[in-house]
């Protein structure tokens, strides 16, 4: 395995040459899945994730509420990128196969600055954000977001504190205006509920659960008990 090019100890450097030697002793075909996977596959991922998850929330007695918590994680993500736009611009890292020979880099030309990761900081952001609306899909976020670390290191397109760094920012800023984020979108959430576009929110409900017929518009004589399908619905 080839050592990089630097002067003295320096931990960050040596895991990023630790993590990416396995691409220079792995076969192309791997390579090539994990510049997928780094690149575009675990975002997407989560897209999915995301997905399911507001899938399943719609049928929770509190949707709309769940649903307001859902819809903060990908607001969150793009939030923690802007944050990152003025970082990258101070420090002005350059990417570590500009300053260290001997790295095997999977996605050449990047010529943007190296600190933080916007990869980084997108998925943590959506996988804490997830993770205070439900903690399973919640995990399976964060999950994701560490393999996805771990990729842009094994990539040769960042250092280890890259990463850290961009999970720090995303988690900062899903956990730290989550309050907010929840102030504003629940109400806007049960606004959807009482509205025709209500199925976005809920499933199986009425948009007005629990009121019944008014009395002299649709009123019909016997016991017609609409509450069973509807509460099988909702199940």
């Amino acid at each position: 395995m080839a050592g990089l090019a630097f002067e003295g100890p320096n931990p960050d450097v040596d895991v990023l040459d630790g993590i990416n030697g396995l691409a220079k002793d792995a076969p192309h075909w791997v390579n090539r899945a994990m510049e997928f996977v780094g690149e575009y596959g675990i975002i997407a991922a989560l897209g999915v994730l995301c997905l399911i998850a507001w899938w399943v929330a719609r049928r929770r007695p509190d949707g709309p509420a769940a649903i307001a918590g859902l819809l903060w994680a990908p607001l969150a993500a793009g939030l923690a990128l802007l944050a990152n736009i003025p970082i990258r611009g101070f420090v002005e890292r350059p990417r570590p196969f500009k300053d260290h020979a001997g790295l095997a880099v999977l996605i050449p030309g990047k010529s943007d600055f190296s600190f933080v990761s916007d990869h980084a900081t997108l998925t943590m952001a959506v996988g804490v954000g997830l993770f205070v609306a439900h903690r399973r899909f919640g995990l399976i976020g964060i999950g994701l977001a560490l393999l996805e670390g771990f990729c842009r290191v094994y990539m040769g397109v960042h250092y280890p504190t890259d990463v850290i760094g961009g999970f720090a920012l995303g988690t900062a800023v899903a956990l730290l205006l989550a309050p907010l984020a929840q102030a504003l979108l629940v109400p806007m959430t049960a606004a959807i509920a009482r509205s025709p576009l209500a199925p976005l929110v809920r499933a199986g409900h009425d948009p007005s659960p629990g009121r019944g017929a008014e009395p002299g518009r649709g009123a019909q004589p016997g016991p017609v008990v609409p509450a069973e399908p509807v509460q099988d619905l909702a199940a």
